[in-house]
C-alpha cells in the first residue's frame, strides 16, 4: 500500500484501540462514582493521553529491549493471530494482493488534506486564544496576597483563574472584592491554589493537543466536556476538605458566574467548567467522594501496568532472536530430520538445485547464504551480515525424515539443520529502504488470464522472467529478487496469467534456484537494445512499478561457522 493508505490503516487501528480505552475507562469510571472526583480525572485523563500514543509504538519500543530464542514458525502463527486482533485494519481494509489502486482509497490524500486542515484551524483557534491571554497577562498589575504564586488583577471581565503551565499566575478580575465578602474570596482563591496543586494546566495542554489532533473523534469532545467538570469537582472537594465554608463557597461561585465571563482557553483552571447546580447542591451538602479502599487501588493498578505491559510483552514476543530453530534453544521446535547430511562441494560447478520431496530434502550445490534464505523464506535484501564463505562456499546437504511431512515444510526443517550443524544465530531488525508498488497501468493488463491446471512455474534468467499460471503475488516476489529491494502487488488482479518479460539488466543478477518451481535456466541473454524492466513491465505487461521508501524486516546473521563433520 501507499504512504497514504498505509496512513489511513495505521490511524484506524489506532483509533479503535484508543476508542476500546475509553469504553474501558468509562466502565471503571461509573464503578468508580462514589469515590472521589481527582480518581475519575485522572482516568479519564488517561484515556485521553492513550491517543499520544499507539499501541505500535509501545511494540516497536519493546522490540528493542530484549531477544527471544523461539520457533519461527511457532512465532510466526502466533504473532499472525495477535497482529489480527491488534491491527485489525492492516490485512481487513488494504491487503496488497487484494486492493486495486483505482478502487480502493483513491479519496485517501483528500481524507488527509481534510484532516490537516481541521489540525490547522484548531492550532490557528488556540493560538488566537492563547495570545490573547496573554495581553491580558501582560497589562494586568500585580496584588498583595501573599499567595504562592503572583496574583495579577485584570481590567477585563474574564471569571479568577490560573493561566500558564510552568510559571503560573492568578488573574483576579479588577474590583472582585466589592463583589464578594472576605470569606467567599477566600474560598475562590483556594480552588484556584487547587487547580495550582493539581498541575490542571498542564494536563489541560496535553489534552488540547489531543483535541488538535482527532479534532474528528466526537469521543474526545466529551473526554474534554468530561475532564473539566470532574476537576472542578476535584477542587471543590479539595476545598471542602481543607476547612472551606460551604456556604459562602457556594454563594461565592454563583456570584462569579453572574458577574464574569469564562476563559476563552481551555488550559485556563478558573470556576466554571461543570454543572452549576449539581456543583452547589453537593458543596451545600458537604458531599465528598470517598477515599479508595485498598482492593480498587490494586485493582487500578494492575490494570494500569496490563496497558502497558500487554503490548510491550507482545512486542516482546514478534520480536524474537533466531536461532536457526535448534530443538535444544527453541521454547516449541521445529521437527528434526531424521537422518542429514553436509558435505562441502568442490565441483567448481556453478548451477545447483534444491528439491523437496516425499519425506527428503536434497540440496546440490548451493551456497548456504542461498540455504538460509530458502530455510526462512527471505528475499536477498532482507538478509545481512556473515562472512564472505557464505556465497562463495557452496554445500550438498542431504535431509530425510520418516514422519509424516509436507513438501513445502521440509525446507523450514532445513533450519534445524543450519543450527546444528553450522550453528546459525540470527536477530530480526527493521529498515528503511527502497521499494515498489506494483499496480496496473494507465492503459490495462497486458496479461494473458489462464484457468489454473497445477502447471505452474517460474523461471528466471539475465533479464527474463518467464512463468505459466503465475499469481500478481508471485510475480511482485520474482521481481522483488531481480530488483533487491521489497515488491507490494497492488494490481488488485486476481487469478494466474502466462507471464513472459525481457529487459537490459543493469547488471547481472545471479539466480536463486529454490524460488523456482522448476529448475531455472540459469543463463540467458537478451536484445542489447531491448528496455529496462521498469520500461518492460509497461510495455509488456500493462502494469507499472511505483517506487517509495517503506519499512522492512531484515535478519543480520550473528554467527555462522563452518559446518561440523558428519
Amino acid at each position: 500500500m501507499n504512504a497514504d493508505v498505509s496512513f489511513l490503516v495505521s490511524l484506524g487501528n489506532h483509533l479503535w484501540q484508543s476508542t476500546v480505552c475509553v469504553g474501558i475507562v468509562w466502565i471503571l469510571v461509573i464503578a468508580l462514582k462514589k469515590n472521589r472526583s481527582s480518581v475519575r480525572y485522572w482516568l479519564w485523563f488517561a484515556a485521553s493521553f492513550k491517543f499520544l500514543i499507539p499501541f505500535s509504538a509501545l511494540l516497536a519500543l519493546s522490540s528493542r529491549l530484549s531477544w527471544r530464542n523461539v520457533a519461527t514458525a511457532v512465532q510466526a502463527q502466533r504473532s499472525f493471530i495477535l497482529d489480527k486482533a491488534v491491527e485489525p485494519f492492516t490485512s481487513a481494509i488494504a491487503p496488497a494482493h487484494a486492493v486495486s489502486p483505482h478502487t480502493a482509497f483513491g479519496f485517501a490524500p483528500i481524507l488527509i488534506a481534510v484532516w490537516l486542515c481541521g489540525v490547522a484551524f484548531g492550532v490557528a483557534v488556540w493560538i488566537s486564544c492563547w495570545t490573547r491571554m496573554r495581553r491580558v497577562r501582560s497589562n494586568a498589575t500585580p496584588l498583595p496576597f501573599g499567595l504562592p504564586i503572583p496574583v495579577l488583577s485584570s481590567a477585563s471581565q474574564i471569571e479568577p483563574g490560573v493561566f500558564g503551565i510552568f510559571r503560573p499566575v492568578l488573574l483576579l478580575p479588577h474590583g472582585i472584592e466589592s463583589h464578594l465578602t472576605l470569606s467567599q474570596l477566600d474560598a475562590i482563591l483556594a480552588h484556584e491554589m487547587a487547580h495550582v496543586r493539581r498541575r490542571d494546566n498542564l494536563t489541560a495542554v496535553i489534552h488540547m493537543v489531543v483535541e488538535t489532533m482527532f479534532w474528528f473523534h466526537p469521543l474526545v469532545w466529551w473526554i474534554r466536556a468530561t475532564l473539566m467538570e470532574e476537576r472542578e469537582l476535584a477542587c471543590d472537594e479539595e476545598v471542602l476538605l481543607r476547612g472551606g465554608e460551604p456556604e459562602a463557597y457556594a454563594e461565592g461561585i454563583i456570584e462569579i458566574c453572574k458577574s464574569y465571563v469564562g476563559s476563552p482557553v481551555a488550559c485556563v483552571s478558573g470556576i466554571s467548567g461543570a454543572d452549576l447546580k449539581r456543583r452547589i447542591v453537593r458543596i451545600v451538602n458537604r458531599r465528598v467522594g470517598e477515599n479508595l479502599s485498598p482492593g480498587r487501588r490494586l485493582l487500578l493498578s494492575a490494570i494500569a501496568i496490563a496497558a502497558i505491559a500487554g503490548p510491550l510483552g507482545f512486542g516482546l514476543l514478534s520480536a524474537p532472536r533466531l536461532r536457526g530453530q535448534s530443538s535444544q534453544t527453541a521454547s516449541a521446535p521445529l521437527p528434526s530430520f531424521d537422518v542429514a547430511s553436509v558435505k562441502a562441494n568442490k565441483s567448481g560447478v556453478r548451477g545447483g538445485t534444491i528439491d523437496a520431496h516425499a519425506g527428503r530434502l536434497t540440496i546440490t550445490n548451493i551456497p548456504l547464504r542461498m540455504c538460509i534464505r530458502a530455510a526462512f523464506h527471505l528475499q536477498d535484501y532482507q538478509l545481512s551480515g556473515g562472512p564472505g564463505w557464505l556465497t562463495s562456499e557452496r554445500f550438498d546437504i542431504i535431509a530425510t525424515t520418516d514422519a509424516p511431512t509436507a513438501d513445502e515444510q521440509l525446507l523450514l526443517l532445513l533450519q534445524n539443520v543450519l543450527a546444528d550443524r553450522f550453528k546459525l544465530a540470527m536477530h530480526r531488525e527493521t529498515k528503511e529502504m527502497e521499494e515498489s508498488a506494483l499496480l496496473v497501468g494507465k492503459d490495462g493488463p497486458k496479461l494473458k488470464r489462464v484457468e489454473p491446471a497445477g502447471h505452474d512455474w517460474v523461471r528466471t534468467g539475465v533479464g527474463r522472467i518467464t512463468g505459466q499460471e503465475v499469481s500478481m503475488l508471485e510475480l511482485a516476489n520474482t521481481l522483488a529478487q531481480k530488483l533487491g529491494h521489497p515488491v507490494a502487488d497492488q494490481t488488485g488482479l486476481s487469478g494466474v496469467f502466462d507471464i513472459t518479460l525481457e529487459w537490459i539488466p543493469d547488471s547481472a543478477t545471479p539466480v536463486n534456484p529454490a524460488e523456482n518451481k522448476e529448475a531455472p535456466s540459469l543463463e540467458s541473454t537478451s536484445d542489447p537494445s531491448g528496455p529496462s524492466i521498469f520500461t518492460a513491465v509497461q510495455e509488456q505487461l500493462g502494469l507499472r512499478l511505483e517506487p517509495r521508501k517503506g519499512a522492512v524486516d531484515v535478519y543480520v546473521i550473528d554467527h555462522v561457522e563452518e559446518p561440523t563433520p558428519n
